[in-house]
C-alpha cells in the first residue's frame, strides 16, 4: 500500500466512526515543533469516499422550527430554510449532486424556487450547491472575504490529506457581499448578518432570524465535536472564541441555535463550547511559551477531560490540536 492510499485509509476509518465530522482527521506528522503542513492532494471523488458521503443513498431530512422556517439536514452544512409570501431564503446549499433531493425538501415545505442563498463560508459542504443555485437564478449572499476565497483555487488542508478546492465559475460566486454587518427584511422577518472577524476561516458570517428567534453560525460552532479551524485560510482560535461570544451576545436564552454540522440546540451548549475552547487555547498557548512542539503538546493530552463530550477519538483529536498550534503559532 502507497503511503497515499495510507492515508486514504486512515481516513475512511475515521469517517466510518463517525460520517459527519468532515473537519476531523488525524494529521500528517511532520516536523515536531511546527505546524503541520498538508498531506497529499485528494480528488473530490477521492475525498468523498473518504469522507464515506453516498450522494446516491443521502436522505434529506426536515426539521420544522417555527411555522415557515426549518432546517435541512443531509451531507455537509445544515441548511436553514426561510419560505413565505416573500419567497424562500436558504442559509448554506451543501451540494450540486443533492440538489434534487433538497429541491424535493423544499418542495415538501412549501418553496418552489430559491430566491436567496446566504452562505456562511466558501467551504465546499456549504457553498457548492451554488454551482446550481447560482446558474438558476438564485441572489448569493456572503461576507466579502468569502467572496475573495471563491475567487481562486485553494487548498483545504484537513491532515492526513488536503484537497484542492477550485475556483467558482461566475454565476456560482457572490452576487452581493458585506464586511460586518447586513440585514434582510423577508417574510416577517428581520435577518442579521454578523461578522465579527477571523474565526473558522476569513469570511465567517452568522445570521440571526429574530422573527423566529433562532441563529445559523456555520461551522464557527460545530455541535458534532470539535471544531475545525482552518488556520491556513485565515481560520483563528482567538478568534473563533469571540466570534461565539459575540453570538451569544446577540441571542437570549430562547434563541435556537443552528451549529454548521450537528443538532439544533441552544444558548447553554453555546456557552459551553465558548469555555471549553477558552481552556484548551489557554492550555496550548501555556505549552507553546513552554517551547514545547506540537507533539510534546498532544502527549500532554490538553484537551483529556473534554474529549468524551466532544465525541472525539484517536484520529479527529489529532486533527484538532494540530489546528489549535496552527493557528497559536502562525506568525
Amino acid at each position: 500500500m502507497n503511503k497515499a492510499m495510507g492515508l486514504l485509509g486512515l481516513a475512511l476509518a475515521f469517517s466510518l466512526h463517525s460520517p459527519a465530522l468532515a473537519h476531523g482527521v488525524q494529521p500528517q506528522q511532520s516536523t515536531p515543533a511546527e505546524p503541520v503542513s498538508p498531506g497529499p492532494l485528494m480528488t473530490a471523488d477521492q475525498m468523498y469516499k473518504a469522507f464515506g458521503w453516498d450522494f446516491d443513498k443521502t436522505e434529506i431530512k426536515t426539521e420544522k422550527l417555527a411555522e415557515g422556517f426549518y432546517v435541512l439536514f443531509g451531507l455537509g452544512g445544515n441548511i436553514a430554510v426561510s419560505v413565505g409570501g416573500d419567497g424562500t431564503l436558504i442559509v448554506d446549499d451543501q451540494f450540486p449532486q443533492l440538489m434534487p433531493k433538497i429541491k424535493a425538501a423544499l418542495k415538501g415545505v412549501g418553496s418552489d424556487k430559491v430566491d436567496f442563498v446566504i452562505n456562511t463560508h466558501w467551504h465546499f459542504d456549504h457553498a457548492d450547491g451554488n454551482l446550481t443555485l447560482g446558474k438558476e437564478g438564485s441572489w448569493i449572499v456572503s461576507q466579502s472575504n468569502s467572496r475573495d476565497k471563491m475567487l481562486g483555487d485553494q487548498i483545504v488542508n484537513f491532515g492526513p490529506f488536503a484537497t484542492e478546492q477550485k475556483a467558482f465559475p461566475q454565476h456560482a460566486l457572490s452576487d452581493i457581499t458585506f464586511d460586518t454587518t447586513m440585514q434582510f427584511h423577508i417574510n416577517d422577518q428581520k435577518i442579521e448578518l454578523l461578522h465579527i472577524g477571523p474565526a473558522h476561516t476569513a469570511g465567517d458570517t452568522a445570521v440571526i432570524f429574530r422573527g423566529v428567534n433562532a441563529v445559523h453560525m456555520g461551522d464557527v460552532f460545530n455541535n458534532s465535536g470539535y471544531p475545525f479551524i482552518d488556520a491556513d485560510n485565515g481560520g483563528d482560535l482567538a478568534g473563533m472564541i469571540a466570534f461565539c461570544q459575540a453570538v451569544h451576545d446577540a441571542i437570549d436564552d430562547d434563541t435556537k441555535i443552528i451549529p454548521g454540522h450537528g443538532p439544533v440546540t441552544d444558548r447553554t451548549k453555546l456557552a459551553r463550547y465558548i469555555e471549553v475552547l477558552t481552556i484548551i487555547q489557554g492550555r496550548v498557548q501555556a505549552l507553546i511559551d513552554d517551547d514545547k512542539s506540537l507533539l510534546e503538546i498532544m502527549a500532554v493530552k490538553p484537551t483529556a477531560e473534554f474529549d468524551t463530550e466532544f465525541q472525539a477519538n484517536e484520529m479527529m483529536l489529532p486533527s484538532f490540536l494540530s489546528r489549535v498550534y496552527a493557528s497559536l503559532t502562525r506568525e
